[in-house]
């Protein structure tokens, strides 16, 4: 099958959504299909305001509209709702092509917390953009619930995997510092809820890899806390396998992709019984779910190593990216429809 992917959200990016994308396209190369990605790669972008890590592809209508034209793909899915996630809509919608959608940030929050925004009104906006899709993948039962009472329809389940090879509990980093070492990792950002673990007082140590527009402020506010800057690949899984206990703040992630990773590295998981850690950690299996995090964390340090590595294998990228395929709306119905209607002209 040829398949376009058209995203805003693409390397040099790092977060959970491009990771998401990147490894189901190379799963879906890996299974026999041709892939192609419309990227900000291919356009003149700006950066996005406030973020500026991010790219906004400009005026990239005429050039997503050549892309498609060109690679004539079997299925459409866009992926996110951005100006190249718009033009690839318009283009579908101009030519009665169906196509797929996921939601896989909750904008609306991350834009409130940013701007004087309402969060309906993102809503409604985001509402509208998914309503003409065939499909709209979500992550998680808990997103799906709530987009269904925002009023978004023909919503399906994509959930995610975990790289057992890069991530796993063997061959940690050995760190200096005093036990317990609990450990974020992720984009350092206002909307992460990060500096709820920053503040959390009588942790011996506490650890945050990743980067972000707020990195330099946090360090500066919070010296005595390590911060490790972006980490990659197996770099990046030893230095989360030196940890003792994984701190999840955030209140707004659709899934939270680095709960896996954390849980195949061997860490027990300390979050708030919210969206993405309800629906991904066990709550006193792999991980503790709990208002107060200081007290998750307490939890979360009797738990077994061997059980959160267990929980992780149970999700596989394979598995994820065959649901992706089956929701798919191949255009083969549509092509056939107009020759035959040609036909019989």
């Amino acid at each position: 099958m040829r398949i376009a992917l058209v995203t805003d959200a693409w390397h040099p990016q790092v977060n959970g959504v491009v990771r998401t994308l990147d490894t189901t396209v190379s799963c879906l190369r890996r299974m026999g299909h041709e892939v192609l990605t419309v990227t900000p790669q291919g356009f003149r972008t700006l950066p996005c305001p406030t973020y500026p890590s991010i790219r906004v592809a400009l005026w990239p209508s005429r050039g997503v509209a050549r892309a498609l034209e060109e690679f004539a793909p079997d299925a459409i899915h866009i992926a996110t709702e951005g100006p190249l996630g718009h033009a690839a809509r318009r283009w579908c919608l101009r030519r009665g092509l169906p196509f797929t959608t996921a939601f896989h940030t909750q904008f609306p929050e991350y834009i409130r917390l940013r701007a004087p925004l309402p969060v309906a009104w993102s809503y409604r906006y985001l509402q509208r953009f998914h309503a003409a899709a065939v499909r709209t993948m979500v992550p998680t039962p808990t997103q799906r619930d709530k987009l269904t009472a925002r009023g978004f329809t023909h919503l399906v389940l994509w959930s995610r995997g975990v790289d057992t090879e890069i991530f796993r509990p063997d061959d940690a980093m050995s760190w200096p510092w005093p036990r317990p070492a609990a450990v974020y990792m992720g984009r350092v950002a206002v909307e992460k809820n990060i500096e709820a673990f920053l503040r959390l007082p009588g942790i011996a140590t506490k650890v945050v890899i990743g980067d972000g527009p707020d990195l330099a402020r946090f360090a500066s506010r919070y010296p005595r806390c390590h911060f490790l800057g972006a980490r990659y690949g197996r770099d990046l899984a030893r230095h989360l396998a030196a940890g003792d206990v994984f701190v999840f703040p955030s209140r707004t992630d659709t899934f939270g992709l680095v709960l896996l990773e954390a849980l195949a590295c061997g860490l027990p998981v300390a979050a708030y019984p919210v969206q993405g850690p309800l629906d991904v950690i066990a709550d006193g299996v792999c991980g503790a779910l709990d208002e107060d995090l200081g007290r998750a964390i307490e939890r979360a340090l009797t738990i077994p190593r061997a059980a959160c590595v267990a929980h992780a294998q149970r999700y596989s990228w394979d598995s994820a990216t065959r649901d992706f395929l089956s929701y798919l709306a191949p255009l083969d119905s549509m092509r056939e429809r107009a020759e035959a209607d040609v036909g019989s002209q």
